[in-house]
């Protein structure tokens, strides 16, 4: 029986590594002896659970049913494991997160110092990149994202909502106006995240709650917010996004508020996982993210 379990963890390491190559490395065994552990488990099954070439696996249709179930079983039996010797000691190990470069560093920076301060026995692996990672082939136990998420295979937790004002330098307001209304933003030069074509921007005073969607452009469209914030502070347009992001540059001058009175859709921050059986170390970095960033 224990063979047979231990086989059922080795097929979910390949399945997830999406070869034997890379589950051999990482459970610390010849390549050769894992094949033949999987060999070994389909004929006990008897039944072919992975299509093997030369350059890939595929799974069988058997093979995948067998591998929702397996997964679910192997990490059961990891947490049960963890939550076991947490009773022993505070959560420890290595946590790998993903995440956003700007968030990560505008957000995410002074938190993690404190996390880490709560949890020495945790050290971090961190990945910031704007890319969207697969949480199942790369190992990761958490990615942080921003807006609404794609995977509906995921867990999403949500963590806060960001919501976007917008800024302007001087030197763009003296050369092309201040607009008085929303729909000014027409006729200015738009800063813009992948393309948005539109704004939709909402009145902040409780007793006059409008929105209007405004059409934007402009001659940069990015998919970086510290490219974008430096472009508007080198007077190329309005911008809109968060009043934290741009903290510095309104302290030095550098920017300053257009339309005060109105805000941006508010963003969501979610923490993504791949199952909701989580070891420890995620779980309080988790519940640690939503206390602060709830405030």
């Amino acid at each position: 029986m224990d063979d047979y379990l231990n086989d059922m963890a080795l097929f979910v390491e390949v399945v997830k590594a999406k070869g034997f190559r890379h589950a051999a490395e990482a459970v610390g065994i010849p390549n050769s002896t894992l094949s033949r552990r999987i060999s070994a488990l389909e004929k006990s099954i008897g039944l072919r659970l992975l299509h093997r070439t030369t350059r890939r696996i595929e799974l069988t249709e058997a093979g995948q049913l067998y591998f929702e179930r397996c997964k679910r079983i192997v990490e059961e039996a990891r947490l049960a494991h963890e939550q076991l010797g947490e009773m022993l000691a505070q959560p420890g190990g290595v946590l790998r997160v993903s995440m956003p470069v700007d968030f990560g560093v505008t957000y995410l920076a002074p938190l993690l110092v404190e996390f880490a301060a709560i949890y020495p026995g945790i050290s971090f692996d961190l990945d910031l990149t704007s890319r969207r990672i697969d949480l199942v082939s790369e190992r990761f136990d958490v990615a942080l994202r921003i807006g609404e998420p794609e995977d509906s295979q995921l867990i999403a937790r949500p963590l806060a909502s960001l919501k976007p004002y917008l800024f302007a330098s001087p030197g763009y307001l003296q050369r092309a106006g201040e607009p008085a209304k929303p729909a000014d933003l027409v006729n200015h030069e738009c800063l813009t995240i992948l393309k948005a074509s539109e704004w939709t921007m909402h009145a902040d005073q409780a007793s006059n709650r409008r929105s209007i969607t405004v059409p934007v452009s402009g001659r940069f469209a990015l998919n970086s917010v510290a490219m974008i914030r430096r472009l508007a502070v080198l007077d190329r347009g309005i911008v809109l996004m968060p009043q934290d992001v741009v903290a510095d540059d309104l302290a030095s001058g550098a920017l300053r508020p257009v339309l005060p009175g109105w805000h941006g859709d508010a963003v969501p921050i979610y923490a993504i996982t791949e199952t909701r059986l989580l070891p420890a170390k995620v779980q309080r970095f988790i519940e640690f993210l939503q206390a602060r960033l709830a405030r």
